[in-house]
């Protein structure tokens, strides 16, 4: 990517910054999950101070999707059943939803951009376990998952002429998003996503694979399972992320998980599953 002019930089400020800012809760847990020596319990405190938090964490949890042997009514009671991975997942996936705006200009469809980003985070920490463990952590996985698009919603909202252009661009000319938009606005959506994970104070790591994910010349085992797990769900047309499937698109990651996607879905199971969830959890995150 070229440097980008003044005016284009001033522009991406003013958008980054009108974002809604991440809610302090969910930071703070993401900072105590990093830390070898935290206690559960901290974290279940952190997230009990935030009752809308707590209640939809119930709701999903006691959902027929899971079906516990008992209902659950605390965080703590959550955090026996299904481990505290999964309560923080549940935790950054609502607070990364609240942000989201129900509509977008432009004709980007909010909703199934959601489903799309969801289920690449499903993917993404599946392989993450099966693939690439003792590399990467999972829970990672799936938060480079749900966050690596959310450079395309600041461009709907705040760039959404330049934004539709780069989508009629990519349909036209046959070439993915990422590049439609580099040649039409000057900035990748990945570009802007990493402005806006910087913002938030989230960890380098996750800001650096939001911004390279689409940079061949960037490798990291959680760059390969997040670009491997978005292909996959590109390639079964699950949700829209504005950037479909092209017949002859290679595998990005063969040296770790072959040259076969359909292969690789076989490896981790069927994918109704995870689509399941993602569907349950769209669903309360709305409500």
């Amino acid at each position: 990517m070229s440097e980008l002019t003044p005016e284009l930089e001033r522009k991406l400020g003013i958008a980054v910054e009108r974002m809604p800012a991440f809610p302090r809760s969910v930071q703070r847990v993401l900072e105590l999950t990093r830390n070898i020596n935290c206690m559960p319990k901290e974290i279940v405190g952190v997230i009990e101070k935030d009752p809308v938090m707590t209640m939809k964490i119930f709701k999903v949890i006691n959902s027929a999707y899971y079906s516990l042997p008992n209902k659950i009514t605390s965080v703590g009671q959550s955090v026996i059943y299904l481990g505290i991975n999964t309560i923080k997942n549940l935790a950054l996936g609502f607070a990364a939803v609240g942000i989201l705006p129900r509509t977008a200009p432009g004709g980007f469809d909010v909703q199934r951009y959601l489903l799309h980003s969801l289920v690449v985070g499903g993917v993404a920490r599946q392989l993450g376990t099966q693939f690439a463990k003792g590399e990467v952590d999972p829970g990672d996985c799936y938060i480079a998952g749900l966050l690596h698009d959310f450079g395309k919603i600041v461009l709907a909202e705040f760039l959404p002429v330049e934004f539709s252009q780069s989508m009629r661009h990519a349909s036209e000319q046959g070439v993915p998003l990422h590049q439609a938009e580099t040649q039409v606005i000057g900035v990748d959506h990945g570009f802007v996503g990493a402005m806006l994970a910087q913002r938030w104070a989230f960890p380098a790591e996750l800001v650096d694979c939001i911004r390279d994910h689409h940079d061949p010349n960037v490798a990291s085992a959680l760059l390969d399972c997040l670009r491997t797990a978005d292909q996959i769900v590109r390639l079964h047309q699950i949700g829209d992320s504005g950037n479909p499937w092209h017949a002859g698109e290679l595998p990005l990651a063969p040296g770790r998980f072959g040259d076969d996607l359909e292969a690789v879905v076989e490896k981790i199971g069927s994918l109704d599953k995870i689509v399941a969830e993602a569907m349950v959890f769209a669903q309360v995150a709305h409500e």
